[in-house]
């Protein structure tokens, strides 16, 4: 069967449930639907692309591709009847206009459901080949059942999947048998391991459309410090029946909750690009006649970050060029990121866009190739959004730090703001890239380093810091100017000698805050042996500065901690001050 190409070079978005039973799967909630249904029901949904993905089996798209090999036979042998030759011609009809995945939901350990999603020119026997090195019995193969005993684990499957060429994608990871389901406590190293792992793909959200810092969406953008890795999204039906249940609305029917991909063909090798790709913006939920999501728009909404920046424009007066420079350089050095330019960061400023787009983009490249060192490999492309065509640049996390402008200046990321690097965080650029970090001899990757799991206590029984912010750590005083010791929340790194007049923005004012306006206890909201001192917007953003009370009598302050930073109970403590979301 062909696959449905574009008519031409250009990209189009393709939309697609990648989340399908079957009657192979025991718990099938209808009775009677046969296959041709299904794809039916798909083009009445205007699906281009569907999978096949049963419990633990490929059973129901192997009976699907028997059938139609079937009637094959007897049309090449002239013994096919006229009922028989409409269904093939059915068949075929509707597999040249829906490009349909073989695939399955595997059941790995204590329950949580992957996904694995093959190219539809793999053999059902390599298919079931996989699922039998994830330890799927060789009886329950045929059966579709969602239990399986003693499987393989997460981790395995992902690796599993991805060695047949598979997509790896971890189902409705924020609901019952999801990685990511809120209400099992698997501990915080795991669930970091189990979303963070690189032969996993993507995420399937049932969230994806809600808006708020507790949504799933939200957690995976890569501006957590202890989920660095920025991850695809999907969302897709589930579909154990063809129509909806009236009676239930979680029941969803075939199409009935779908993904769009901005595809140059419609075919598996495509899609796969796209999921190992570091392009966000090519997936996106589908909306039927509704409005597109406008990715742009959504960026600005949930504001600069470590990973976001907005620029209006792009112009070397002003040194509006080199501020663009200066957040891709300090991209590459922290952990990724995408620039946008010819928008406010506000998003209730309409977009201004940029009126000569190859030039000002020839004008990007040239300036990265020539000024920034070493030769770093950016995305520099046109899109749209409110009528305007902006420039978005897609920086990678670089894999040879420290990257430079103009061979001297080295720029990182901290939260909101891009600064240039003082002398430790260059030192611990240098050694992290020969394989070392500092005070140590163990050898580290270029990826970025794990962080402490997110869990609400160390041996000691206390609860743990905050994510994000800074904490002066200590201080002293060299002919009467104070050198501080500043810690940062959210990667541990510790910078020495900073002065006033030194420290960048959050910096300097954790240092103001110590110096001429010291926390008092007494005025600390306490809950239990952690404290509000004071709660401040800086960028549009709510920041608190939070109060510890250790077991030795000591008092630690975190000061410019952000929501992305908070967890346990940090997050019950600023609960009822959190910023007001959608």
């Amino acid at each position: 069967m062909s696959k449905k190409r574009s008519k031409d070079s250009n990209m189009q978005w393709y939309v697609m449930d990648l989340h399908l039973h079957s009657p192979a799967s025991a718990d099938y909630e209808e009775d009677g639907v046969s296959y041709l249904d299904m794809l039916r029901k798909a083009e009445q949904q205007r699906l281009d692309i569907m999978a096949f993905t049963d419990h633990n089996t490929v059973g129901g798209y192997a009976a699907m591709m028997d059938e139609i090999e079937q009637l094959s036979y007897l049309e090449k042998i002239n013994r096919i009847q006229p009922d028989e030759a409409e269904r093939l011609k059915e068949y075929r009809r509707l597999l040249d206009k829906i490009l349909v995945l073989p695939g399955f939901e595997f059941t790995a350990t204590f329950g949580f459901h992957i996904l694995g999603i093959f190219a539809p020119n793999t053999s059902i026997r390599e298919i079931e080949h996989v699922l039998l090195t994830l330890n799927v019995p060789q009886e329950v193969l045929d059966d579709g059942g969602s239990e399986v005993g003693a499987s393989s684990d997460v981790l395995r499957a992902y690796e599993v999947i991805r060695e047949h060429d598979g997509l790896a994608i971890a189902a409705h990871v924020n609901s019952t048998h999801g990685i990511f389901d809120r209400r099992r406590d698997i501990g915080g190293q795991t669930r970091i391991a189990y979303t963070q792992d690189s032969n996993l793909h993507a995420l399937e959200l049932t969230d994806w459309e809600k808006r708020g810092r507790g949504t799933t969406a939200r957690f995976f953008d890569g501006t957590k410090p202890e989920y660095p890795r920025r991850m695809h999204f999907v969302q897709s039906s589930d579909a154990h029946r063809i129509h909806g249940d009236p009676k239930n609305p979680k029941r969803l029917g075939i199409g009935e909750r779908v993904t769009e991909a901005n595809l140059p063909e419609c075919s598996f090798e495509a899609l796969k690009e796209v999921f190992e790709g570091n392009d966000f913006a090519r997936l996106r939920p589908y909306r039927g006649r509704r409005e597109p999501l406008d990715h742009i728009q959504a960026a600005r909404e949930e504001g600069e970050s470590i990973v976001l920046s907005f620029h209006e424009s792009v112009t070397r007066r002003g040194g509006r060029l080199f501020n663009v420079l200066a957040d891709i350089c300090a991209f590459a050095n922290t952990n990724g990121g995408a620039i946008y330019l010819g928008v406010n960061a506000n998003p209730q400023h309409p977009p201004v866009g940029i009126e000569s787009v190859p030039k000002t983009i020839e004008m990007v490249r040239h300036e990265i190739d020539s000024r920034i060192n070493p030769p770093l490999s950016v995305q520099v492309d046109a899109q749209e959004t409110q009528g305007k065509t902006v420039i978005r640049i897609q920086v990678p996390r670089g894999d040879d730090p420290p990257y430079v402008i103009d061979d001297n200046k080295v720029y990182v990321r901290d939260e909101t703001e891009t600064n240039l690097a003082v002398r430790d965080e260059i030192v611990r650029l240098v050694l992290s890239n020969k394989g070392y970090v500092p005070g140590t001899v163990e050898a580290v990757s270029s990826a970025p380093p794990p962080a402490a799991a997110p869990s609400n206590g160390d041996a000691r029984g206390e609860v743990s810091p905050p994510r994000t912010g800074v904490e002066i750590v200590g201080t002293e005083q060299r002919k009467g100017t104070k050198y501080h010791v500043m810690r940062d929340l959210r990667n541990g790194n510790m910078v020495k000698n900073v002065t006033r007049s030194s420290a960048r923005r959050l910096w300097h004012y954790a240092i103001m805050e110590k110096e001429t306006k010291p926390v008092d206890p007494a005025q600390v909201d306490w809950q239990g042996d952690i404290g509000l001192w004071k709660t401040h917007k800086r960028g549009g953003v709510t920041r608190y500065d939070l109060v510890q009370r250790m077991s030795g009598g000591e008092i630690r302050v975190y000061y410019g901690v952000t929501n992305d930073g908070v967890h346990g109970p940090w997050d019950d403590l600023i609960g009822e001050y959190g910023e007001d979301e959608e």
